[in-house]
Protein backbone atom coordinates (compact mmCIF):
# COMPACT_ATOMS: atom_id res chain seq x y z
CA UNK A 1 0.00 0.00 0.00
CA UNK A 2 1.24 3.32 -0.83
CA UNK A 3 0.62 6.19 1.64
CA UNK A 4 -0.13 9.82 -0.15
CA UNK A 5 0.79 12.84 1.79
CA UNK A 6 -1.30 15.89 1.75
CA UNK A 7 -1.61 17.17 -1.34
CA UNK A 8 0.71 20.49 -2.05
CA UNK A 9 -0.12 23.58 -3.34
CA UNK A 10 1.68 24.70 -6.87
CA UNK A 11 3.26 27.91 -6.76
CA UNK A 12 1.21 30.73 -8.64
CA UNK A 13 3.14 31.17 -11.86
CA UNK A 14 3.52 34.72 -12.27
CA UNK A 15 0.36 36.14 -11.19
CA UNK A 16 -1.32 33.93 -13.52
CA UNK A 17 -4.27 31.66 -12.47
CA UNK A 18 -6.64 29.43 -14.97
CA UNK A 19 -5.70 29.18 -18.43
CA UNK A 20 -3.58 32.36 -18.36
CA UNK A 21 -5.68 34.97 -16.45
CA UNK A 22 -4.15 37.73 -14.41
CA UNK A 23 -4.84 37.50 -10.19
CA UNK A 24 -3.61 40.78 -10.12
CA UNK A 25 -6.08 43.72 -9.14
CA UNK A 26 -6.18 46.11 -11.90
CA UNK A 27 -4.78 49.77 -10.88
CA UNK A 28 -6.81 51.89 -8.90
CA UNK A 29 -9.27 53.58 -11.64
CA UNK A 30 -8.54 50.94 -14.23
CA UNK A 31 -11.86 49.41 -14.14
CA UNK A 32 -14.18 52.86 -13.81
CA UNK A 33 -11.54 54.11 -16.88
CA UNK A 34 -12.31 51.29 -19.23
CA UNK A 35 -16.23 51.54 -18.62
CA UNK A 36 -16.09 54.60 -19.62
CA UNK A 37 -14.43 54.08 -22.42
CA UNK A 38 -16.45 51.21 -23.49
CA UNK A 39 -20.00 53.18 -22.42
CA UNK A 40 -18.73 55.98 -24.77
CA UNK A 41 -17.82 53.91 -27.98
CA UNK A 42 -21.12 52.20 -27.59
CA UNK A 43 -22.98 55.24 -27.36
CA UNK A 44 -21.23 56.82 -30.66
CA UNK A 45 -21.55 53.60 -32.67
CA UNK A 46 -25.13 53.80 -31.30
CA UNK A 47 -25.54 57.63 -32.92
CA UNK A 48 -23.87 56.79 -36.09
CA UNK A 49 -26.25 53.94 -36.39
CA UNK A 50 -29.04 56.01 -36.46
CA UNK A 51 -27.88 58.59 -38.85
CA UNK A 52 -28.72 56.40 -41.83
CA UNK A 53 -31.91 55.35 -40.48
CA UNK A 54 -34.17 57.50 -42.07
CA UNK A 55 -33.13 56.13 -46.17
CA UNK A 56 -35.23 53.23 -45.30
CA UNK A 57 -38.18 55.74 -46.02
CA UNK A 58 -36.43 57.44 -48.72
CA UNK A 59 -35.86 56.66 -52.51
CA UNK A 60 -32.89 55.00 -53.65
CA UNK A 61 -30.37 58.35 -53.74
CA UNK A 62 -31.51 59.28 -50.69
CA UNK A 63 -28.46 56.93 -49.84
CA UNK A 64 -25.80 59.07 -51.37
CA UNK A 65 -26.21 62.02 -48.99
CA UNK A 66 -27.18 59.76 -45.69
CA UNK A 67 -23.65 57.80 -46.74
CA UNK A 68 -22.14 61.12 -46.77
CA UNK A 69 -23.45 62.14 -43.62
CA UNK A 70 -22.90 58.75 -41.50
CA UNK A 71 -19.11 59.32 -42.66
CA UNK A 72 -19.13 62.61 -41.57
CA UNK A 73 -20.44 61.59 -38.28
CA UNK A 74 -18.23 58.39 -37.85
CA UNK A 75 -15.03 60.50 -38.37
CA UNK A 76 -15.79 62.93 -36.12
CA UNK A 77 -16.93 60.56 -33.09
CA UNK A 78 -14.11 58.25 -33.58
CA UNK A 79 -10.90 58.34 -31.45
CA UNK A 80 -7.81 58.52 -34.03
CA UNK A 81 -5.17 57.04 -34.96
CA UNK A 82 -7.54 53.57 -35.70
CA UNK A 83 -4.86 50.74 -36.16
CA UNK A 84 -3.08 51.85 -39.31
CA UNK A 85 -5.55 54.98 -39.91
CA UNK A 86 -4.76 58.28 -39.28
CA UNK A 87 -6.77 61.56 -38.53
CA UNK A 88 -5.09 63.22 -41.79
CA UNK A 89 -6.29 60.84 -44.03
CA UNK A 90 -10.10 60.05 -42.60
CA UNK A 91 -10.41 64.28 -42.96
CA UNK A 92 -9.62 63.49 -46.51
CA UNK A 93 -11.55 60.94 -46.83
CA UNK A 94 -14.57 62.79 -45.35
CA UNK A 95 -13.84 66.29 -47.27
CA UNK A 96 -13.60 64.19 -50.78
CA UNK A 97 -16.64 62.60 -50.27
CA UNK A 98 -18.66 65.84 -49.38
CA UNK A 99 -17.30 67.07 -52.68
CA UNK A 100 -18.03 64.16 -54.43
CA UNK A 101 -21.87 64.26 -53.80
CA UNK A 102 -22.06 67.82 -54.16
CA UNK A 103 -21.06 67.33 -57.49
CA UNK A 104 -22.90 64.21 -58.90
CA UNK A 105 -26.06 64.33 -56.73
CA UNK A 106 -29.35 64.62 -58.61
CA UNK A 107 -32.07 64.05 -55.80
CA UNK A 108 -34.28 65.83 -54.26
CA UNK A 109 -33.69 68.81 -52.29
CA UNK A 110 -35.66 67.74 -49.04
CA UNK A 111 -33.80 64.25 -48.87
CA UNK A 112 -30.09 67.18 -48.44
CA UNK A 113 -32.42 68.56 -45.62
CA UNK A 114 -32.72 65.80 -43.85
CA UNK A 115 -28.71 64.73 -43.42
CA UNK A 116 -27.49 68.31 -43.95
CA UNK A 117 -27.73 69.29 -40.20
CA UNK A 118 -25.84 66.38 -39.20
CA UNK A 119 -23.13 66.06 -42.41
CA UNK A 120 -22.58 70.05 -41.13
CA UNK A 121 -21.96 69.14 -37.31
CA UNK A 122 -19.35 66.25 -38.31
CA UNK A 123 -17.35 68.20 -40.57
CA UNK A 124 -17.63 71.06 -37.88
CA UNK A 125 -16.39 68.90 -35.45
CA UNK A 126 -13.58 67.29 -37.41
CA UNK A 127 -12.47 70.95 -38.72
CA UNK A 128 -11.73 71.50 -34.96
CA UNK A 129 -9.96 68.39 -34.31
CA UNK A 130 -7.78 68.62 -37.16
CA UNK A 131 -6.94 72.39 -36.58
CA UNK A 132 -5.93 71.50 -32.71
CA UNK A 133 -4.48 67.87 -32.96
CA UNK A 134 -2.74 68.01 -37.09
CA UNK A 135 0.66 69.66 -37.84
CA UNK A 136 0.89 73.31 -39.08
CA UNK A 137 0.92 72.15 -42.71
CA UNK A 138 -1.79 68.97 -42.66
CA UNK A 139 -4.08 71.20 -40.61
CA UNK A 140 -3.82 74.27 -43.52
CA UNK A 141 -4.32 72.42 -46.24
CA UNK A 142 -7.13 69.54 -44.55
CA UNK A 143 -8.53 72.27 -42.35
CA UNK A 144 -8.72 75.04 -45.22
CA UNK A 145 -10.86 71.90 -47.80
CA UNK A 146 -13.39 71.46 -44.22
CA UNK A 147 -13.26 75.02 -43.75
CA UNK A 148 -14.69 75.30 -47.81
CA UNK A 149 -17.11 72.46 -47.97
CA UNK A 150 -18.72 73.56 -43.97
CA UNK A 151 -18.99 77.44 -45.19
CA UNK A 152 -19.42 76.96 -48.98
CA UNK A 153 -20.02 73.53 -50.11
CA UNK A 154 -22.68 72.48 -47.78
CA UNK A 155 -25.49 75.22 -48.09
CA UNK A 156 -24.70 75.62 -51.81
CA UNK A 157 -25.62 71.89 -52.13
CA UNK A 158 -28.79 73.28 -50.45
CA UNK A 159 -30.32 76.54 -52.23
CA UNK A 160 -28.78 75.39 -55.36
CA UNK A 161 -31.81 72.14 -55.55
CA UNK A 162 -34.29 74.17 -54.12
CA UNK A 163 -36.77 74.33 -57.38
CA UNK A 164 -36.92 78.20 -57.41
CA UNK A 165 -32.82 79.28 -56.57
CA UNK A 166 -31.91 82.57 -55.34
CA UNK A 167 -28.63 84.13 -54.39
CA UNK A 168 -30.36 85.78 -51.15
CA UNK A 169 -31.02 82.24 -49.86
CA UNK A 170 -27.42 80.94 -50.79
CA UNK A 171 -25.55 83.87 -49.29
CA UNK A 172 -27.39 83.89 -46.18
CA UNK A 173 -27.11 80.31 -46.09
CA UNK A 174 -23.41 80.60 -46.85
CA UNK A 175 -22.96 83.33 -44.68
CA UNK A 176 -24.58 81.83 -41.41
CA UNK A 177 -22.39 78.52 -42.06
CA UNK A 178 -19.33 80.72 -42.73
CA UNK A 179 -19.97 81.98 -38.67
CA UNK A 180 -20.51 78.68 -37.27
CA UNK A 181 -17.18 77.59 -38.67
CA UNK A 182 -15.56 80.35 -37.75
CA UNK A 183 -16.06 80.04 -34.39
CA UNK A 184 -15.06 76.50 -34.81
CA UNK A 185 -11.74 77.39 -36.01
CA UNK A 186 -11.11 80.05 -33.79
CA UNK A 187 -11.80 77.89 -30.48
CA UNK A 188 -10.03 74.83 -31.94
CA UNK A 189 -6.97 77.42 -32.67
CA UNK A 190 -7.12 78.95 -29.79
CA UNK A 191 -6.92 75.44 -27.74
CA UNK A 192 -3.89 74.85 -30.66
CA UNK A 193 -2.13 77.58 -29.15
CA UNK A 194 -2.59 77.12 -25.39
CA UNK A 195 -1.42 72.88 -25.99
CA UNK A 196 2.02 74.74 -27.91
CA UNK A 197 2.60 76.99 -24.76
CA UNK A 198 1.94 74.11 -22.48
CA UNK A 199 4.85 71.83 -24.40
CA UNK A 200 7.20 74.72 -24.73
CA UNK A 201 6.55 75.66 -21.00
CA UNK A 202 7.26 72.13 -19.83
CA UNK A 203 10.21 72.03 -22.57
CA UNK A 204 11.76 74.79 -20.63
CA UNK A 205 11.13 73.80 -17.39
CA UNK A 206 12.99 70.28 -18.18
CA UNK A 207 15.96 72.15 -19.62
CA UNK A 208 15.88 74.60 -16.78
CA UNK A 209 16.01 71.06 -14.79
CA UNK A 210 19.02 69.65 -16.56
CA UNK A 211 20.79 72.61 -16.54
CA UNK A 212 20.25 72.80 -12.64
CA UNK A 213 21.70 69.38 -12.51
CA UNK A 214 24.15 70.21 -14.90
CA UNK A 215 25.53 73.00 -12.38
CA UNK A 216 25.23 71.26 -9.37
CA UNK A 217 27.30 68.33 -11.06
CA UNK A 218 30.05 70.51 -11.77
CA UNK A 219 30.11 73.15 -9.06
CA UNK A 220 30.19 70.38 -6.40
CA UNK A 221 30.35 66.80 -7.46
CA UNK A 222 33.02 67.75 -9.65
CA UNK A 223 34.80 69.76 -7.26
CA UNK A 224 34.70 67.24 -4.25
CA UNK A 225 35.76 64.56 -7.09
CA UNK A 226 39.10 66.88 -7.30
CA UNK A 227 39.65 67.08 -3.99
CA UNK A 228 39.89 63.40 -3.91
CA UNK A 229 42.10 62.85 -6.93
CA UNK A 230 44.48 65.75 -5.74
CA UNK A 231 45.07 63.67 -2.42
CA UNK A 232 45.55 60.37 -4.59
CA UNK A 233 48.23 61.95 -6.63
CA UNK A 234 49.80 63.29 -3.35
CA UNK A 235 50.21 60.15 -1.98
CA UNK A 236 51.92 58.78 -4.46
CA UNK A 237 54.75 61.35 -4.06
CA UNK A 238 56.16 59.93 -0.78
CA UNK A 239 55.29 57.36 1.72
CA UNK A 240 52.50 58.39 4.44
CA UNK A 241 53.33 57.82 8.08
CA UNK A 242 50.52 56.01 10.18
CA UNK A 243 48.82 59.71 11.34
CA UNK A 244 49.46 61.46 7.62
CA UNK A 245 47.56 58.11 6.71
CA UNK A 246 44.83 58.50 8.99
CA UNK A 247 45.00 62.36 8.09
CA UNK A 248 44.55 61.85 4.17
CA UNK A 249 41.68 59.19 4.52
CA UNK A 250 39.83 61.45 6.67
CA UNK A 251 39.85 64.18 4.14
CA UNK A 252 39.17 61.90 1.68
CA UNK A 253 36.14 60.50 3.22
CA UNK A 254 34.81 63.91 4.03
CA UNK A 255 35.00 65.07 0.38
CA UNK A 256 33.17 62.04 -0.37
CA UNK A 257 30.48 62.44 1.80
CA UNK A 258 29.97 66.02 0.70
CA UNK A 259 29.99 64.60 -3.03
CA UNK A 260 27.59 61.85 -2.14
CA UNK A 261 25.65 64.85 -0.01
CA UNK A 262 25.13 66.81 -3.24
CA UNK A 263 23.92 63.80 -5.49
CA UNK A 264 21.28 63.32 -2.91
CA UNK A 265 20.19 66.39 -3.51
CA UNK A 266 20.33 66.49 -7.40
CA UNK A 267 18.39 63.14 -6.71
CA UNK A 268 15.83 64.70 -5.05
CA UNK A 269 15.30 67.51 -7.23
CA UNK A 270 14.48 65.05 -10.38
CA UNK A 271 11.99 62.75 -8.35
CA UNK A 272 8.72 62.80 -9.15
CA UNK A 273 6.87 65.49 -6.42
CA UNK A 274 4.44 63.25 -6.05
CA UNK A 275 6.19 60.14 -4.71
CA UNK A 276 8.17 62.30 -2.11
CA UNK A 277 6.84 61.93 1.46
CA UNK A 278 4.56 64.95 2.68
CA UNK A 279 6.37 65.60 5.16
CA UNK A 280 9.82 65.86 3.78
CA UNK A 281 11.01 69.54 2.94
CA UNK A 282 12.56 70.18 -0.36
CA UNK A 283 16.49 70.81 -0.60
CA UNK A 284 16.86 74.14 0.26
CA UNK A 285 20.61 75.02 1.09
CA UNK A 286 21.99 77.52 -0.50
CA UNK A 287 25.55 78.43 -0.15
CA UNK A 288 26.53 82.40 0.69
CA UNK A 289 29.52 84.25 1.98
CA UNK A 290 29.26 82.96 4.87
CA UNK A 291 30.51 79.63 3.76
CA UNK A 292 33.58 81.17 1.88
CA UNK A 293 36.15 80.71 4.78
CA UNK A 294 35.33 77.44 5.20
CA UNK A 295 35.73 76.95 1.56
CA UNK A 296 38.82 78.39 0.86
CA UNK A 297 40.19 76.53 4.04
CA UNK A 298 39.45 73.14 2.75
CA UNK A 299 41.13 74.07 -0.30
CA UNK A 300 44.39 75.13 1.44
CA UNK A 301 44.22 71.55 3.49
CA UNK A 302 43.51 69.06 0.71
CA UNK A 303 45.46 70.60 -2.52
CA UNK A 304 48.61 71.46 -0.68
CA UNK A 305 48.15 75.63 -2.44
CA UNK A 306 48.07 78.17 0.55
CA UNK A 307 45.01 79.97 -0.05
CA UNK A 308 44.11 83.12 1.70
CA UNK A 309 41.16 85.44 1.72
CA UNK A 310 39.81 89.00 2.41
CA UNK A 311 36.77 90.17 3.19
CA UNK A 312 35.47 93.47 3.53
CA UNK A 313 33.62 94.01 6.43
CA UNK A 314 29.75 93.89 5.77
CA UNK A 315 30.63 90.50 3.38
CA UNK A 316 30.73 87.89 5.80
CA UNK A 317 26.95 87.44 5.73
CA UNK A 318 26.20 89.60 8.93
CA UNK A 319 22.41 90.34 9.40
CA UNK A 320 23.08 94.02 10.02
CA UNK A 321 23.77 94.11 6.00
CA UNK A 322 23.03 90.98 3.96
CA UNK A 323 23.26 90.53 0.95
CA UNK A 324 19.97 88.99 -1.50
CA UNK A 325 20.55 84.70 -1.66
CA UNK A 326 21.02 85.13 -5.61
CA UNK A 327 24.08 87.47 -5.22
CA UNK A 328 25.58 85.34 -2.48
CA UNK A 329 25.10 81.74 -4.02
CA UNK A 330 26.76 83.19 -7.65
CA UNK A 331 29.48 85.10 -5.58
CA UNK A 332 30.10 81.17 -3.76
CA UNK A 333 29.79 79.84 -7.14
CA UNK A 334 32.63 82.27 -8.63
CA UNK A 335 35.12 81.21 -5.85
CA UNK A 336 34.32 77.89 -6.33
CA UNK A 337 34.64 77.01 -10.11
CA UNK A 338 37.77 79.72 -9.56
CA UNK A 339 39.51 77.19 -7.10
CA UNK A 340 38.23 74.29 -9.02
CA UNK A 341 40.15 75.42 -11.96
CA UNK A 342 43.22 76.25 -10.12
CA UNK A 343 43.06 72.50 -8.80
CA UNK A 344 42.85 71.23 -12.16
CA UNK A 345 45.18 73.88 -14.71
CA UNK A 346 47.63 75.37 -12.21
CA UNK A 347 48.55 72.73 -9.40
CA UNK A 348 51.69 73.84 -9.13
CA UNK A 349 50.90 77.29 -7.96
CA UNK A 350 51.95 78.45 -5.09
CA UNK A 351 49.54 81.25 -3.97
CA UNK A 352 45.85 82.12 -4.28
CA UNK A 353 44.01 85.04 -2.77
CA UNK A 354 40.17 85.42 -2.64
CA UNK A 355 38.66 88.45 -2.18
CA UNK A 356 35.32 89.74 -1.47
CA UNK A 357 35.00 93.90 -1.53
CA UNK A 358 31.94 95.76 -1.64
CA UNK A 359 32.29 98.33 -4.94
CA UNK A 360 30.27 101.53 -5.90
CA UNK A 361 26.93 100.82 -7.53
CA UNK A 362 26.21 99.75 -4.92
CA UNK A 363 27.62 95.95 -6.14
CA UNK A 364 30.05 93.38 -4.63
CA UNK A 365 33.45 92.36 -6.42
CA UNK A 366 34.59 88.98 -6.04
CA UNK A 367 37.91 87.71 -7.11
CA UNK A 368 40.60 84.92 -7.39
CA UNK A 369 44.03 85.36 -8.54
CA UNK A 370 46.53 82.72 -8.44
CA UNK A 371 50.09 82.91 -9.32
CA UNK A 372 50.77 80.25 -11.40
CA UNK A 373 53.59 78.94 -9.85
CA UNK A 374 55.90 81.35 -10.94
CA UNK A 375 57.80 78.83 -13.64
CA UNK A 376 58.60 76.51 -10.57
CA UNK A 377 57.77 72.20 -10.58
CA UNK A 378 56.57 70.33 -7.89
CA UNK A 379 59.72 69.74 -6.54
CA UNK A 380 58.22 66.15 -5.59
CA UNK A 381 59.15 62.72 -6.72
CA UNK A 382 57.18 59.47 -7.10
CA UNK A 383 58.13 56.50 -4.24
CA UNK A 384 59.24 54.33 -7.79
CA UNK A 385 61.88 57.53 -8.90
CA UNK A 386 59.49 59.22 -11.83
CA UNK A 387 58.88 62.75 -12.06
CA UNK A 388 55.57 63.93 -10.46
CA UNK A 389 53.46 66.01 -13.02
CA UNK A 390 53.59 69.63 -12.40
CA UNK A 391 50.40 70.35 -14.31
CA UNK A 392 47.01 69.28 -14.97
CA UNK A 393 45.69 67.72 -11.65
CA UNK A 394 43.19 65.40 -13.41
CA UNK A 395 45.78 64.57 -16.02
CA UNK A 396 46.01 65.50 -20.01
CA UNK A 397 43.70 62.15 -20.71
CA UNK A 398 40.85 63.99 -19.15
CA UNK A 399 38.31 65.04 -21.65
CA UNK A 400 35.45 67.21 -21.57
CA UNK A 401 34.45 70.03 -19.50
CA UNK A 402 35.39 73.37 -20.24
CA UNK A 403 31.40 74.59 -20.11
CA UNK A 404 32.06 76.00 -16.03
CA UNK A 405 33.34 79.38 -17.15
CA UNK A 406 30.55 79.64 -19.94
CA UNK A 407 27.56 79.09 -17.57
CA UNK A 408 29.26 80.86 -14.94
CA UNK A 409 29.00 83.90 -17.44
CA UNK A 410 25.32 82.91 -18.37
CA UNK A 411 24.61 83.35 -14.46
CA UNK A 412 26.80 86.18 -13.93
CA UNK A 413 24.84 88.16 -16.40
CA UNK A 414 21.60 86.97 -15.57
CA UNK A 415 21.63 89.32 -12.61
CA UNK A 416 23.21 92.19 -14.58
CA UNK A 417 26.65 91.16 -13.38
CA UNK A 418 30.15 90.80 -15.54
CA UNK A 419 32.21 87.89 -15.30
CA UNK A 420 35.89 88.69 -16.45
CA UNK A 421 38.56 86.23 -16.93
CA UNK A 422 42.08 86.59 -17.81
CA UNK A 423 45.88 86.49 -17.78
CA UNK A 424 47.62 88.31 -14.30
CA UNK A 425 51.21 88.33 -14.40
CA UNK A 426 52.55 85.09 -14.59
CA UNK A 427 48.67 83.39 -13.23
CA UNK A 428 45.13 83.65 -13.72
CA UNK A 429 42.41 86.08 -12.41
CA UNK A 430 38.77 85.69 -12.21
CA UNK A 431 36.68 88.53 -11.67
CA UNK A 432 32.86 89.05 -10.56
CA UNK A 433 31.19 92.42 -10.66
CA UNK A 434 27.73 91.71 -9.32
CA UNK A 435 25.22 94.88 -8.92
CA UNK A 436 22.76 94.34 -5.75
CA UNK A 437 19.47 96.56 -6.69
CA UNK A 438 18.73 98.93 -3.63
CA UNK A 439 15.71 97.54 -3.51
CA UNK A 440 16.38 93.57 -3.42
CA UNK A 441 19.37 95.01 -0.63
CA UNK A 442 16.23 96.66 1.64
CA UNK A 443 14.13 93.42 1.08
CA UNK A 444 16.56 90.94 2.47
CA UNK A 445 17.56 93.44 5.44
CA UNK A 446 13.61 93.73 6.11
CA UNK A 447 13.86 89.52 6.23
CA UNK A 448 16.52 89.50 8.56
Amino acid sequence: MVRRGPARKRPARDGLGRKGQSTEPLPRGGAGRARKIWFRDVLCAVVVAMVPLPAVFAPPSGLVVAFSATLAAAVALTRWPYRRVSLATAASVVAGVSFAVAFFYQGRHQLVGVWLPVEMGGVLVLLGRVIRRLPGAQAAVIGTSLAVAAAVELPLRLTLRMPRPSLDASVAGCLLAFFSMACVAGVALYLRIQDDRRVRAVARAKRAQRLEVARDLHDFVAHEVTGIVLEAQAAQFGDLDPEQARDFALRVEEAGLRALASMDHMVGALRDPDERAAAEPPPTRLYGLADLPDLVGRFSATGGIPAEIHMSEGTDGVPADPLPREIESTAYAVVLEALTNVRRHASAAGRVVVEVVRAAGPALEVSVVDDGGRGRGTGRKRPDGGEARPSGLSGSERRGGGTGLIGLAERVEALGGVLRTGRHEQGWKVTALLPVPEGALDGAAARS
